[in-house]
Parts: C-alpha cells; structure tokens; sequence
C-alpha cells in the first residue's frame, strides 16, 4: 500500500515537472505560449511514443493496475484519426466519413476490444495533454481501465503549430 503511494506520487511529480512553455511574442505586443515542435525522425517519433507509454505506465501501476503495450494497429487507427481531426478543424470522435472509434480500429485489424479513445487539440506536449486527460473523469476512466492491456497514441501538427492528438486503448 505504501508502495503504491510512493509510486502514486512519483507519477504525480514526473507530470508536474514538466516546464511551461516558454513565452514568446507575437505581432500584437502580447505574449502567447511557445508552440511545442513535434518530431519528425523515426528516433524522434519512438523517444515521444515511449515517454507516453512509460508516462501512462507509471499512473496505472502506481493504482496497482498491469501496464500496458504500444499496439501498431491502435497507433495507425489514432493516426488516422488524428489527421481526420485536423482536416475537418474539430476535435470529435467521429471522422468526417461517418466513422466511429470502434469502425476506425477494426479496419487496422486490431484483436482486441476498443476499449477508449482520448482527443485533444492543443499546442502542448504529450505530458502536458495527458496530464489533461487525466484531469477529466471520462478520459481518466480509460487511461486506468483494469482490462486495458495496449496503447495506441498518434497526432498531427499543422503548420501554425497546433497538435490534434488521439490516445487508444484496448484490451
């Protein structure tokens, strides 16, 4: 039990050190948040996948909950989705072809069971959106499913900076 504490709170202190982005400004005189650069390198790509996956990891074995694996289909069906998200400027869980999460995962050939699906459109980082979800009870709900055993999390950044990401997770 105190273990699970510890652990609880090493998790709560590796998403609140994560630094604010810096200031910079813009044509107005007023200062806007600096806007986070997604990679682009397949290292690049791999080094933010594993920090998220090693992130959420922390927060569920940290409520005594199994860890979970990266899943190829799940990330192919968030990026999918992702880029939806972006094309039609909305952050919904449906794609602008009539697609729900469920119809989106099943034609990745996924095996499992689509279990959730957390959106986001923002500037931040992937800490800084997870820690987001984990601030709300529906996406938090997903993220500590006991039945959860992968992951899958993608995004696109337009050119103005702004980030469409989605998390999947399946049993």
């Amino acid at each position: 039990m105190i273990r699970a504490f510890l652990v609880s709170i090493a998790a709560v202190f590796i998403l609140g050190a994560c630094t604010p982005p810096s200031q910079e400004p813009v044509a107005d005189g007023k200062f806007r948040p600096a806007v986070f650069k997604t990679p682009k390198s397949e290292s690049g790509v791999n080094k933010l996948l594993f920090r998220h996956l090693d992130t959420v990891n922390a927060i569920r074995t940290a409520r005594g909950l199994s860890t979970v694996e990266l899943s190829a289909q799940l990330n192919a069906a968030a990026a999918t989705h992702s880029i939806d998200m972006a094309a039609q400027q909305r952050p919904w869980h449906f794609g602008s072809d009539g697609s729900s999460p469920l119809d989106r995962v099943a034609r990745t050939g996924y095996a499992g069971i689509m279990l959730s699906e957390n959106i986001s459109e923002t500037y931040e980082n992937d800490t800084e959106t997870l820690k987001v979800w984990m601030g709300d009870e529906d996406s938090r709900a997903g993220i500590l499913d006991p039945s959860a055993r992968f992951i899958g999390l993608s995004w696109h950044q337009e050119k103005n900076g702004k980030i469409w990401w989605t998390q999947i997770l399946g049993s």
